[in-house]
This record gives structure tokens, C-alpha cells and sequence, in this order.
């Protein structure tokens, strides 16, 4: 399935409306054009110099189609974006990590939801327990799926996760979702506290297995430009992180940093979320993101 077109005010405008006259010239200052067009829409510096240096080596005329293929390469990262791991025994633990605001608890009620409609058995864990009305907000979204959600009494988020895995254990349930506490990229200490969190779920899986969290998801949001960059790199640096998800491609009308993100971080792009909706997460497509922010 292809990455849906964002609606309202914040549609893309296709880069090849604005880049095409650019490479149409042979003049000295093109390419500082070309880059400022690109950084303009978020690419990054890294992303922007890379792209550019494939479409020089291409031949005239070929400029749009080598564009695209430049963006594809950047970001095609995984086999199958849109495949959530399976443990061999019950129950498959993700977590899913952020900062405030990028629409985390959103992303793992989607996530339950398509999880769901795989036909596999779901568990919410509600590990959010300092930003007031996650719990909350959590258990509506698990009200409304169907499915169960442990929140646990106390302020320790790792505590929680233990419970949730344990519980999921004992109900024959197939897969955990923990939703964690969102977290500034900048300070340490709480980063460490999501460490715990990491620890905590892998020590209470190997009682049945191993390889616990089966999926460690940082969610990005795709309006902060170059902040998403430096948010990715640190948590990468931190957490075992097996994807990314970017969120709110109907809230921008740039899109390049999705490809600054996944030029900077070794993390695939595993699902962008298009809306607020249960259904609005679509595994990601590389060639049809790249269509869609080069032509339109």
C-alpha cells in the first residue's frame, strides 16, 4: 500500500515544481539553489549534499527520475516495513518510545488496532505514568479496541511493563504494547529511566523466552524538522530501536525530514501515521513517498 496524500491545508507542493527550473540551468549557481530548495523542505544537510551528488552523475534530462531514485535508496531500509515481529512463544513485547506530543499513545492504540485486525490478541500497558491523563487516555483507547490495559497504582513505569508481561503471560494473550512516558532526547537521566523499562520487560520474557522488547518503535514527529534528526539519534544511542514511526504527514507541507531522519539513524522507517484516526497507519512505502514529495 502506498504512503495516502496529506489532506487539507498542509498537502505537499511536488519539489520538482520549484527544482525543475533549477537543474534545467547550467550556470554556476544551481546546485547552491538546488541545496536550498532541498534544506528548505528539511532535507538536512547530509541528506541534501547525498541526493544531489547522484543527480549530477546522471545525464541531462534524467534529473527528476534520478531524484526520486536518490530518495528511494536513502530511505529503503527494511524488507517489509509494515511486519510487526512475532515471537516464537506468547507474548510478543513492543515498546513504544518518544518525546511529548508526537502522538505516541495515539500510535500504540493504532498499533493495537492493526495488530487486531491480524486476528492476534492484544494487551495495552499504560507505563506512562507522569504526563497527566495518559492512563486515561490509554485505557479509552482500550475500551474503544476491546482489548485489556494494565496501569498499575504506582509511579514506576518498568514496574507496570513487568506487570503487563505477566499478565498477558497468564491470560494466553499473544502480543504487549507499552506505552512509555515521553521523554526529552536531551536528558539523560530520564532516558535511563526508559533503560530500566528495557531491562525490566526483557528479565520478565526470559522467564518464557527470549529476545524481549521484540520491537523497541521510536515515534517521530514529521512537523519538527531537523529536531526529529537529533530526537532519532539519541535515542538510537540509547535504546535497542528496531523502527521508526513518523507521525503527522498530514500536518506538514515539507516531508523532507522523514528522509533526514532515516539518512542520519541506521532505524528503518517502519510506519507513518496520516491522520488521528484508528486506520490512519500505513506501513511505509519508500517509492511511493518518494513519488509523492518529488512529483507530486
Amino acid at each position: 500500500m502506498g504512503v495516502a496524500a496529506p489532506a487539507g491545508p498542509a498537502v505537499m507542493t511536488p519539489l520538482w515544481q520549484r527544482l525543475s527550473r533549477v537543474f534545467g540551468r547550467r550556470d554556476a549557481g544551481a546546485r547552491e539553489e538546488a541545496e536550498r530548495i532541498l534544506l528548505e523542505a528539511d532535507f538536512g544537510v547530509a541528506a541534501t549534499a547525498e541526493i544531489l551528488e547522484q543527480v549530477a552523475r546522471t545525464p541531462d534530462g534524467d534529473a527528476r527520475p534520478a531524484l526520486e531514485q536518490a530518495v528511494v535508496r536513502i530511505l529503503s531500509r527494511v524488507g517489509d516495513p509494515g511486519a510487526l515481529a512475532r515471537a516464537p512463544e506468547a507474548p510478543t513485547v513492543m515498546v513504544v518510545f518518544g518525546v511529548n506530543g508526537v502522538g505516541k499513545t495515539t500510535t500504540v492504540a493504532k498499533l493495537a488496532r492493526r495488530l487486531v485486525r491480524e486476528g492476534r490478541s492484544v494487551l495495552l500497558a499504560a507505563a506512562d505514568t507522569f504526563r497527566a491523563g495518559a492512563r486515561e487516555q490509554l485505557e479509552i483507547w482500550a475500551d474503544r479496541l476491546g482489548v485489556p490495559c494494565i496501569c498499575g497504582t504506582g509511579a514506576d513505569p518498568a514496574a507496570v511493563a513487568f506487570d503487563a508481561v505477566a499478565a498477558a503471560r497468564a491470560r494466553g494473550v499473544d502480543s504487549v504494547l507499552v506505552d512509555t512516558a515521553g521523554r526529552l532526547h536531551t536528558e539523560e537521566r530520564l532516558l535511563d529511566e526508559l533503560k530500566k523499562v528495557v531491562r525490566v520487560v526483557a528479565k520478565q520474557r526470559s522467564v518464557g523466552g527470549l529476545g524481549a522488547p521484540h520491537e523497541s518503535l521510536l515515534v517521530l514527529d514529521a512537523t519538527v524538522g531537523q529536531n526529529a534528526v537529533q530526537q532519532a539519534q539519541a535515542f538510537a544511542a540509547a535504546l535497542p530501536l528496531t523502527g521508526l514511526i513518523v507521525t503527522k504527514l498530514d500536518g506538514t507541507a515539507k516531508g523532507g525530514s522523514v528522509v533526514a531522519v532515516q539518512r542520519a539513524v541506521p532505524v528503518p522507517i517502519r510506519f507513518v501515521g496520516t491522520g488521528e484516526g484508528l486506520d490512519d497507519l500505513e506501513a511505509f512505502d519508500a517509492p511511493s513517498y518518494a513519488k509523492r514529495l518529488i512529483s507530486g
